[in-house]
């Protein structure tokens, strides 16, 4: 993301998770662990609505993890349709943010495998803060947010995206009573409006 960006090598049940981590200036608040797209479809770390929540939380003063999926760039192991990956990222929780200030992000996919480890997390860790960005509810089963964390979490959905349709996002956040903001126009990979994603962000973390 930027020159202060480290590369770090963690481990699961597979191998090695190959991850970058970025350092806010000044004292981080807390880490952040950021979940990316789907591997199958081309997603990786380094994708731009990834490195986008990254510079929100980097900006906000959170340290920010973000990681390879399994079988994705040098992290072993072979996609698992996102149940290994859950695992996985709470295996990346227990080495890059042991203690302290605890916040989970991810983006399409990366929604629905951040879901899974919330909740296992969740009885165990107190979360501070959870972004989704275009929750993959349309092709998976998301797992619900925690009564106490909806006014920690913010869920982004874009109006007209054509990879997770609007009403399954509503869909599986109607029963909980949670907040979807939805960005007039947005599509899945939030073109041109990126700035916007990360000021809605920004917002979040500030309140």
């Amino acid at each position: 993301m930027n020159s202060q960006t480290q590369k770090i090598s963690l481990q699961c049940e597979v191998g090695v998770i190959e991850a970058l981590r970025d350092e806010p200036v000044g004292v981080s608040k807390g880490v952040a662990i950021v979940a990316h797209p789907h591997p199958l479809f081309g997603g990786t770390m380094d994708n731009k609505v990834v490195q986008t929540l990254a510079r929100a939380f980097v900006q906000c003063g959170w340290t920010v993890v973000r990681f390879n999926f399994r079988g994705v760039g040098a992290s072993a192991g072979a996609h698992d349709a996102g149940v290994g990956e859950a695992r996985d990222f709470v295996r990346v929780v227990e080495q890059a943010a042991p203690e302290g200030a605890l916040a989970i992000a991810g983006f399409s996919f990366g929604s629905f495998v951040a879901s899974h480890a919330l909740a296992a997390l969740w009885p165990q860790r107190q979360i501070d803060k959870v972004v989704f960005v275009g929750t993959a509810a349309q092709r998976f089963t998301v797992a619900p947010v925690p009564q106490d964390l909806h006014e920690k979490t913010l869920v982004v959905h874009g109006e007209l995206d054509d990879t997770v349709s609007l009403v399954s996002v509503m869909d599986w956040a109607r029963p909980q009573c949670l907040l979807v903001t939805v960005i007039p126009g947005g599509g899945h990979f939030f073109h041109g409006q990126l700035p916007l994603l990360k000021s809605l962000v920004v917002r979040h973390l500030q309140a």
